[in-house]
């Protein structure tokens, strides 16, 4: 057999040089072994499509490889250049290339086919019509074995000898497929290695033919099953260069001889893209490691492929620090910038800007060189023209400022594509979540606008240096003198593509006007509608937006819709009204309103705040509204000659008629003042009412002591009252709806209080020239007869009740101060009061509360008989019937004995028991009751004392009470004791009769069970 590649003398020459130096034969072992296990540990399959990448670029043919495994034979067919020599000589030396020569060839060290040993001990290699070779690890080993200076070497490694030191020439190879040039046959060593080459087959990727660019697909079969590993839909930018030899002396200074001999870099960016040409997301399958150009372990997390001519460490695992890293390093970041620009200009395009934290040191430095040109670099889409570059040198340059300095403006130029304007990140704007619509509209206020569906707050933004515009930072640039040229048309296209879910954005959006102004802010703006287009409200100074530019999206923001009545609402409406008096001009307000009111259909006391526009009354005066009397109305006819209020003029009342006037508070009937949630304090509850101040200290009075003024919810009075000169035509007004609702009391902290006007009236001679206070209704309580005068018929009892015309006894005793003015009534001497009547009221008033009555100075007593009017001191309260005897002389206070107690405490009276011991001071004789007296009195007592002459505090008496004991003179004074002993004082007419006639006992019986 031929020496087809001179094998024999390689391994000659190797075996030679390890006799010569067993350490030689240790450094190629460890070596190897080093490269093996270490840099090239998992790269087989890389390895082998790197050497078949090779030889299409060495033949010029386009590259094929295809791997297959079989049981435990893996075998890779490849197109190029056949083997050769040199090639056999690369593949068995360690670091010797046989392709330093070749611009273009992926391998570079000649150590990349060791991956082999990794899984093989007996790889061979063959081409097309040439001879083949193999190595063996058993061949290699047994030549070791017969050299004698090498035993010592082969028994430390336990035998391990070098596997691709020692070629051995193969015969020609019969089964290399058809369409393919070159074969390698790889028998693994044991199931692991099976294992590995399909778990790497399986890995296989795009990635890989990306980095070898002379390789245009991959077979891989694997369990009958056929996959083709192609290129296709990736966007692929490259870039490459030859260094000049000064270059090559300053860059490569710290580099092997073996890379100073090829000075030539290259690099790749791959991103795989969509159907329209955006980019995507790298393949799970793909590795995000730097490839130089085969995968390293320098982590690059941006989302794209990296392949470049990285110097690598000796480990081929990470790539050499140094100066020509550095200068790959800015290549890089060049034609990353470049791969950007390539790409279809969607925000697709974010995504692949890098942030700064890197995944390692690699990775990191080609971020920052990254960062620092996309800011500068036109990249995004744009609406509208960037900023002008505004450029002063003279300003730059001058120690102090020119204010005559020239300003040289720079606008950029369009796009030549026609395809609109492309700006850089600093020029460029976003605004969040807006839609094509809106962006289209403001586009010409916006420098740089990027399109719709640019996502604002995408961490790339804030990498290109993309200012974000907010909405209000939109309504902000609309301003100026391009904005005032805008037709009314246009502010309505941009209502209509406003978002509708910030009005807080929108507070200050421009609106314009019907009289041409262009106002901020649509709150206070109106937007008329029908029956309003016609009215002349120009004198009232509102903010009536124009017709072409309304739009629902105002209202939203804060306009009104101006109808009649709103327009009335409006706060420039009422500033109006109420400064009309004070207006030079006051007319053109006042038809305004007037024709506003009518439009409105308003009726009186709705709009109360219109009493204060002026209006021209008869004299030709002006006068507020609500001092104008119409002249045919019926208040005119009520009040005195010679009051403040004025007549509206002849022509107000023929233009607008007399509903319009009254709605627009011009007096028909009494002015009404309607407040709701008024504090009863004198500083909130002034509504310049004759004698207010008066009834607010009169309801606190009946209100308990409060931390807080307490609150009215509505507060409903009649003005003008002090001002009524007939008070019998205005009694009919004020008794009648709505009027009448003002003399209902209110409920104020659970407490009913008079209201304002029931108060004004209850406390002026408004009935018949008498207060109602000092009248009673017509056949009410009895008991007031003679106190209080009939009221006059003509109104119903329900309106004299609210009026304070008195009621019943109870109602009298239950008001304010109703017990005093009744006790002040019953002092009166001009007051005829009966004996039953003046009892009844001394029963009534024993019921009030002291603490409500100051004690009176005279009293209404009973004297001798006679019901007389006495000075206090001098009246007595009688507690038991037998001490009457002891102060006949005194006024008394006379009512059931049970409630003495109580008048002496309310009138602050002396009890008649005070004013006397009530001893009996006579003696008597001891006598037994009479038996049949038990009969009617059955507790009555065994005995009495019977005097001829009874003696209580040396005045001879009928009868007493005293000491538990009866003492009497006779029978009547018995049938007295007896009665008031047992408790039954009602029974002593009885006891008295029976006493005479014994005989009459079932008589009286029967007469008391008829009682």
């Amino acid at each position: 057999m031929s020496d087809t590649y001179g094998t024999d003398r390689m391994r000659a020459a190797v075996l030679s040089a390890w006799t010569a130096s067993p350490a030689r034969f240790r450094e190629d072992a460890n070596a190897e072994e080093d490269f093996a296990l270490g840099g090239y540990r998992d790269r087989l399959i890389v390895e082998l499509a790197q050497n078949a990448a090779d030889a299409a670029l060495r033949a010029g043919v386009p590259g094929l490889l295809r791997l297959t495994l079989r049981g435990d034979v893996l075998t890779a067919a490849n197109t190029g250049a056949p083997l050769d020599a040199t090639g056999v000589e690369s593949l068995s030396t360690l670091r010797a290339s046989g392709k330093r020569d070749e611009a273009g060839a992926a391998g570079r060290f000649g150590v990349g086919f060791a991956a082999v040993v990794s899984v093989c001990d007996a790889p061979s290699i063959g081409s097309r019509g040439a001879g083949a070779v193999r190595w063996s690890r058993t061949e290699t080993a047994a030549l070791v074995a017969e050299i004698p200076a090498l035993a010592g070497e082969l028994a430390d490694r336990g035998g391990h000898v070098p596997l691709l030191r020692l070629p051995f020439d193969e015969p020609p190879l019969v089964d290399i497929p058809e369409g393919f040039d070159t074969l390698v046959r790889l028998p693994l060593r044991d199931q692991a290695s099976v294992d590995v080459v399909r778990r790497m087959l399986t890995e296989t990727s795009p990635a890989l033919l990306l980095g070898l660019p002379a390789l245009e697909s991959i077979e891989i079969e694997l369990d009958g099953s056929v996959r083709t590993v192609v290129a296709d839909g990736w966007h692929v930018v490259s870039d490459s260069g030859e260094f000049t030899p000064e270059e090559v002396g300053r860059l490569f200074a710290d580099r092997p001889t073996e890379e100073r001999a090829r000075p030539y870099w290259s690099l790749r960016w791959a991103v795989p893209v969509t159907g329209t040409g955006e980019p995507g997301a790298l393949p799970a399958a793909v590795p995000p490691v730097a490839h130089a150009p085969t995968p390293s372990d320098e982590p690059i997390g941006l989302p794209a492929l990296l392949i470049a001519s990285f110097p690598m460490a000796t480990d081929r695992r990470h790539v050499a620090k140094g100066p020509l890293a550095d200068f790959l390093v800015e290549r890089v970041a060049d034609a990353y910038v470049r791969l950007l620009r390539e790409l279809p200009r969607t925000s697709k395009l974010l995504d692949l800007v890098p942030t700064l934290m890197g995944k390692g040191e690699l990775d990191a430095r080609i971020r920052r060189a990254v960062l620092d040109r996309l800011p500068g670099t036109p990249l995004l889409p744009a609406l509208s023209a960037p900023a002008p570059a505004v450029q002063t040198p003279s300003f730059a340059e001058a120690r102090v400022y020119e204010p005559d300095a020239e300003w040289r403006v720079e606008h950029p130029a369009p796009e030549p594509e026609g395809d609109g304007w492309v700006v850089t990140g600093r020029e460029a704007a976003v605004v969040a979540s807006a839609s094509a619509e809106l962006l289209a509209i403001v586009a010409d206020f916006v420098p740089g606008l990027l399109p719709a569906g640019w996502p604002a707050r995408h961490a790339a933004m804030a990498a290109l240096g993309v200012r974000r515009v907010e909405l209000a930072d939109i309504v902000d640039l609309l301003s100026g003198e391009a904005v005032e040229a805008r037709e009314p048309s246009w502010w309505r296209a941009l209502y209509e593509v406003l978002p509708a879910d910030d009005p807080e954005s929108l507070g200050a959006l421009p609106v314009p006007l019907a009289d041409g102004r262009v106002v901020r802010g649509p709150r206070g703006t109106l937007i008329l509608s029908d029956g309003g287009a016609d009215l002349d409200l120009t004198p009232l100074g509102l903010r009536i937006v124009h017709p072409d530019a309304a739009h629902p999206a105002l209202l939203r923001l804060g306009a009104a819709e101006a109808t009649p009545r709103t327009v009335l609402d409006d706060p420039l409406t009422k500033a109006a009204v109420a400064q009309s008096l004070d207006s030079p001009d006051p007319e053109p307000v006042a038809r305004a309103v007037l024709s506003l009111v009518e439009a409105s259909g308003l009726v009186p006391g709705e709009a109360p705040w219109l009493a204060e526009l002026a209006l021209r009354g008869s004299d030709g005066e002006l006068y507020p509204a609500g001092e104008l009397m119409l002249a045919e109305g019926a208040l005119a006819g009520l009040l005195e000659p010679d009051t403040h209020l004025g007549v509206a003029a002849p022509e107000l009342q023929e233009t607008y008629g007399s509903r319009v006037l009254a709605a627009a508070g011009v007096l028909d009937g009494f002015a009404v003042v309607h407040e709701p949630d008024v504090l009863l304090d004198p500083d909130d509850c002034d509504h310049d009412l004759d004698g207010e101040g008066e009834w607010l200290d009169h309801v606190l009075d009946l209100l308990p002591e409060l931390d807080v003024p307490p609150l009215v919810p509505e507060f409903l009075a009649v003005r003008d009252l002090e001002l009524v000169a007939d008070w019998a035509g205005a009694l009919e007004l004020l008794t009648r709806p709505p009027l009448r609702a003002a003399l209902h009391p209110l409920r104020v902290e659970g407490v009913e209080v008079p209201s304002y006007t029931a108060w004004w009236l209850a406390n002026h001679p408004v009935l018949g020239g008498r207060k109602p206070l000092e009248l009673r209704l017509p056949g009410a309580d009895p008991l007031l007869q003679g106190l209080y005068a009939d009221a006059p018929a003509g109104l119903d009892e329900a309106a004299l009740s609210m009026l304070g015309v008195r009621t019943t006894l109870a109602e009298l005793l239950a008001s304010h101060g109703g017990p005093e003015e009744l006790l002040d009534l019953m002092a009166d001497e001009s007051v005829e009061v009966d004996r039953a009547q003046l009892r009844a009221l001394w029963i009534a008033l024993a019921a009030v509360d002291p603490s409500r009555v100051a004690p009176p100075s005279r009293v209404r007593a009973v004297l001798e008989g006679s019901i007389v009017v006495a000075s206090a001191e001098d009246a007595v309260v009688v507690e038991a019937p037998d001490l009457l005897q002891l102060v006949t002389e005194r006024p008394l206070v006379l009512a059931p004995y049970d409630l003495a107690e109580s008048l002496s405490e309310l009138l602050d009276l002396p009890l008649a028991g005070e004013l006397t011991s009530g001893e009996v001071t006579s003696e008597g004789v001891r006598r037994e009751v009479p038996a049949e007296v038990r009969s009617l009195l059955p507790t009555a007592p065994e005995t009495y004392v019977e005097h001829e002459k009874l003696l209580v505090d040396g005045v001879e008496c009928a009868w007493r009470f005293f000491e538990g004991a009866v003492h009497c003179t006779g029978v009547d004074g018995l049938a007295r004791g007896l009665a008031w002993a047992t408790g039954q004082w009602n029974d002593r007419l009885a006891v008295a009769a029976l006493l005479r006639d014994p005989g009459a006992v079932p008589l009286l019986l029967a007469e008391a069970d008829l009682s």
